[in-house]
């Protein structure tokens, strides 16, 4: 897998389908807020707030279709560190028109690869696409099995406390 950039965020090419990962950046937020909102509006994520995005933006990567200024944003994804050995992939989302190309395996893997970078081997997420992460050898765990902090946000979500969502968990060989 291509990386498309370095440790300081700079662009270093496009992955085969025509787009770069990076880190996200302040001119991105808007653009973000916009399609998880979006998704958020089909109960399909939890929505974050404008405060919430430029509070961790840090923890976002980005799909765009290009490095220059008419670079469209095409997904979002999210590495939010939890506990010593354990992260959270959140927040992801793909435009609708750019779903099924590889964007969101992209932006997963290269959040898990910053995890590893982190030292951390765990990583888990909640989700209504239990299929796509298992592509990506996420396996179901049970939610008893995670540390209760990782319950903070639900209380915001609309679903709560009757979630459906199922808990997978990735785990560094």
């Amino acid at each position: 897998m291509t990386i498309a950039q370095d440790g300081a965020g700079e662009d270093k090419g496009a992955e085969p389908g025509g787009f770069l990962v990076r880190n996200a950046r302040m001119e991105d937020v808007r653009a973000i807020y916009a399609l998880l909102q979006f998704f958020a509006g089909k109960n399909l994520l939890l929505g974050r707030s404008l405060s919430s995005l430029y509070d961790h933006l840090r923890d976002f990567k980005v799909a765009v279709t290009s490095a220059g200024p008419e670079s469209r944003l095409l997904g979002v994804c999210s590495l939010h560190i939890c506990w010593e050995n354990l992260a959270e992939i959140r927040s992801l989302a793909v435009a609708e028109s750019f779903q099924g190309r590889g964007v969101g395996s992209t932006l997963v893997r290269s959040c898990l690869a910053e995890a590893q970078d982190f030292g951390i081997s765990r990583v888990f997420t909640l989700t209504y696409q239990p299929q796509f992460f298992q592509k990506l050898a996420f396996r179901p765990i049970d939610k008893n099995e995670l540390p209760h902090k990782v319950w903070s946000d639900c209380i915001n979500c609309p679903m709560f406390p009757d979630c459906n969502e199922e808990s997978m968990i990735w785990e560094a060989a």
